[in-house]
């Protein structure tokens, strides 16, 4: 087996289609030991497919592709017990119980003897699993579920763990106490791909690939890509009537897209509007309509903004 050094992940036009349609086209993509790599995008855009290429479940169409050192297009196998993956969807035995599910993984794994008790301690303990490790893993809350997916997926100790999608549908504490694991994990030394469209978890990765139709359309860290200039200003307003005022700017001439937040509203104007005349226009049109705007600026930019704006850009392109 290769040594363990050198990136966790490598890959190189990596492209899979199914008949005539081009799931993922020409992905490049370096994973450093202990980073934290997002693939961000909306469903649909290729992640899965990408991360199921990465960990050696689906060959690629075409492209290379290097995991842990070991070419995962000729000797995926190799690879298996270096790699942790965490699906989607909850894939373990639900007519098993959770320490049952757990000890299989482990024998698939070859974890056994005093490792084994070892790591089962550990998982049922550092996931909170203890109380429920009878229980049907079936039966379980989704949240409870997920947690036995990625104990399952850490038993052997992987160099490389892959995650898609791992906190959809779970409550923010559980949230919170996923990636808190991420960072221990990577502090270990793991590198770890996860999969999300949630823009604010994005924020948390160490560097993030935007996908789009199977393309990665932009990559860098999160600072990186905030720092990319805008061709339409986003404008933040607060205003003492908020669906009025919607209404109202939805109809202008100088806005793309309205979009409200809690207590604000944000503006995505369109390109070429200035976004100081803009905002002195409305203060003075808001007052002659009755609605009272009490603060309007042009706002920070957020990664939502600049992946809305990337894949304009790319519709205009095409």
């Amino acid at each position: 087996m290769p040594a363990r050094n050198g990136p966790a992940i490598e890959a190189r036009k990596l492209s899979r289609s199914f008949g005539s349609f081009a799931a993922v086209k020409d992905v490049d993509l370096d994973v450093h030991r202990g980073e934290v790599f997002g693939l961000l995008g909306a469903n649909g855009a290729g992640k899965t497919t990408a991360i199921r290429m990465l960990c050696g479940t689906l060959p690629p169409s075409s492209g290379s592709v290097s995991v842990a050192g070991v070419d995962m297009v000729a000797h995926a196998r190799r690879a298996r017990g270096r790699i942790g993956y965490v699906t989607q969807r909850f894939t373990l035995y639900g007519d098993l119980g959770v320490r049952e599910n757990l000890e299989l993984q482990a024998g698939l794994y070859g974890v056994v003897g005093d490792r084994l008790a070892a790591r089962l301690q550990w998982a049922l303990d550092r996931f909170e699993l203890r109380a429920a490790q009878t229980e049907r893993a079936g039966r379980l809350p989704l949240g409870f579920q997920r947690r036995l997916a990625v104990a399952a997926a850490l038993l052997h100790e992987p160099d490389v763990l892959f995650l898609d999608e791992p906190t959809s549908g779970i409550d923010p504490l559980a949230r919170q106490q996923l990636w808190e694991l991420v960072y221990e994990l990577t502090d270990a030394g793991v590198g770890v791909l996860v999969t999300t469209h949630y823009m604010d978890e994005a924020l948390f990765c160490d560097r993030l690939a935007l996908m789009d139709r199977g393309v990665v359309i932009a990559s860098g860290t999160p600072q990186e890509l905030l720092a990319r200039p805008l061709d339409a200003p986003i404008v933040e307003l607060h205003t003492a009537d908020d669906a009025r005022c919607a209404q109202w700017l939805a109809a202008d001439a100088e806005v793309r897209e309205v979009m409200p937040r809690a207590g604000r509203l944000r503006l995505r104007l369109r390109g070429g509007v200035p976004a100081a005349s803009f905002v002195t226009r409305v203060v003075a049109e808001g007052a002659a309509r009755g609605i009272a705007v009490q603060a309007a600026a042009q706002a920070t930019v957020e990664l939502e903004d600049v992946f809305v704006a990337l894949l304009e850009q790319r519709e205009a392109g095409a």
